[in-house]
């Protein structure tokens, strides 16, 4: 179960052109010059959510990353924040009125149930992960987006809702 808690997947935030293969030039002949690729977003243009559509608050000042499929008609939305991890920790525990769990001191996760996990129906449980990225010296979560603020987030927040709760 504590392998699903956290499903992260890190983007390098950076493009790939395509190479072409081109001939050797001709003794005499000038090298051909490469036309620069045009630069390509790391990630597409994807709706932000709500607090409504998700039917869980959304630390105010944290910065929609990106949502993924997460089997079984859920997916699990992902934001970035530069407030501390005990700092999005207490703002959970306040807006949920609920402990939440500490799922693991090395990284520290901790995770708060927002509703009854159906296995045969889900492939996560509907939660508010907290995971800290500064932790072992880690300079944080790399901001998929080129030249965007901040760089790094020390802190990020998974969201998987309830499935019967999602609007788009």
């Amino acid at each position: 179960m504590h392998a699903r808690i956290f499903a992260v997947l890190v983007l390098a935030g950076t493009a790939v052109a395509a190479q072409v293969p081109q001939p050797f030039p001709k003794p005499g002949q000038p090298a051909p010059t490469a036309e620069p690729a045009a630069p390509v977003s790391a990630l597409p243009a994807e709706p932000q959510p709500t607090d409504s559509s998700l039917g869980v608050a959304i630390y105010p000042t944290a910065q929609f990353i990106t949502s993924y499929d997460a089997g079984k008609g859920q997916r699990y939305y992902l934001f970035g924040t530069t407030a501390t991890f005990a700092e999005i920790v207490q703002y959970y525990r306040s807006t949920l009125k609920q402990r939440g769990e500490l799922v693991f001191e090395e990284p520290q996760i901790h995770q708060f149930e927002i509703g009854r996990f159906r296995e045969e129906t889900m492939a996560f449980p509907p939660s508010v992960t907290v995971k800290d990225y500064t932790w072992g010296g880690g300079a944080g979560y790399l901001n998929p987006r080129p030249g965007a603020k901040p760089a790094r987030f020390p802190t990020i927040i998974q969201i998987v809702p309830n499935p019967g709760v999602v609007r788009r």
